[in-house]
């Protein structure tokens, strides 16, 4: 089990030095007062970078506080910023800003930054299910790496969901399975390459697909209720859960024949997945030439079943001893 060290933000500049001895190689800081305070984040980002570069930092960061200069700075250091998606209120009327969510979102992704988004429900005045499944959809569209739940994760958090007029008891559990499912199956699936892809032959918002990955869960055992944490999962577990459904959702919208795609394409980033973040070698028999599927054509299943010709493939993946992929034929 990882130890884990707590200590005032305050502190953090004294303590940096002493990260390495205690054997400490991520660091999490999800502190509200600092995350809306640019000076402060670019102090902590300035400290990691000469003190800790190695050292991998979990950054929660108010979207007001994200421009070019934070971005820039966040280049520098092995990181993942977090931005909770926030909604206001006026005259009782429920304001989410797409446009401003969406800026922040293409800035991190134009520089190649890991980030995520903080997603609750039921807990700001005029919330309800449809404006919830609206700001999901809207936050898988922005190619986050992860979407956290924090009501899902903490039974102190989960109680701050409160049951209105427009936020029933009912649409609360609705809203805490759906977001369970998307824990499950987006993130810690790690499903970011080519969820959206694997999504468009589908015909269905994220949303509605995620409702029915948490009615699959339901129905084996591996749901909110159940227990079931999928970050203690092996990742192969989830990918397994994934392809199963998967077949089920292509088999009821009559998309069978791209069935092995989705498979080869699922399968390929996952062990790209596990390469990069276990070190993990494997060998994969693909039905389509591994250099097609990691190529941008196949974002387009549909168009890429079309016009790239099949090519049975057993392929071992592995990384050099500079850290760079190999890919060998076998």
């Amino acid at each position: 089990m990882d130890k884990q060290y707590q200590f005032a933000v305050k502190d953090l500049e004294s303590q940096i030095s002493d990260f390495h001895k205690k054997g400490i190689t991520e660091f999490t800081l999800h502190d509200a007062s600092v995350s809306k305070d640019k000076r402060q984040i670019l102090k902590i980002i300035n400290l990691f970078a000469q003190k800790a570069p190695d050292i991998y930092l979990n950054l929660l960061v108010d979207a007001s506080a994200i421009d070019k200069e934070v971005v820039l700075a966040a280049t520098q250091i092995f990181c993942s910023i977090d931005v909770p998606l926030e909604c206001s209120n006026k005259g009782g009327k429920l304001l989410f800003d797409k446009k401003f969510y969406a800026n922040k979102a293409n800035l991190l992704n134009e520089y190649g930054l890991v980030f995520g988004f903080y997603l609750t429900y039921a807990t700001a005045e005029g919330d309800s299910l449809k404006n919830f499944m609206d700001r999901l959809d809207f936050a898988v569209n922005q190619y986050p790496n992860h979407i956290d739940f924090p009501q899902t994760e903490n039974l102190e958090l989960e109680q701050t969901a409160k049951v209105s007029g427009i936020f029933s008891a009912k649409d609360i559990r609705y809203c805490r399975d759906v977001a369970f499912s998307c824990r499950t199956f987006y993130s810690a699936g790690r499903a970011v390459p080519w969820f959206l892809s694997a999504l468009k032959p589908l015909r269905i918002y994220a949303s509605r697909f995620f409702a029915d990955f948490a009615e699959w869960q339901r129905c084996n055992n591996c749901d909110f209720k159940s227990g079931f944490t999928p970050e203690a999962e092996n990742h192969k577990s989830i990918e397994k859960m994934q392809l199963l459904f998967l077949d089920e959702k292509y088999e009821e919208k009559g998309q069978h024949s791209l069935i092995p795609l989705v498979h080869d394409i699922v399968q390929i980033n996952g062990v790209l997945s596990r390469l990069a973040g276990e070190g993990e070698t494997a060998e994969l028999e693909t039905v389509w030439n591994p250099e097609e599927l990691m190529s941008p054509e196949a974002m387009d299943l549909q168009a890429f079943a079309e016009n790239i010709c099949m090519e049975h493939c057993k392929t071992r993946f592995s990384l050099d001893e500079a850290g760079e992929l190999n890919i060998e034929a076998l």
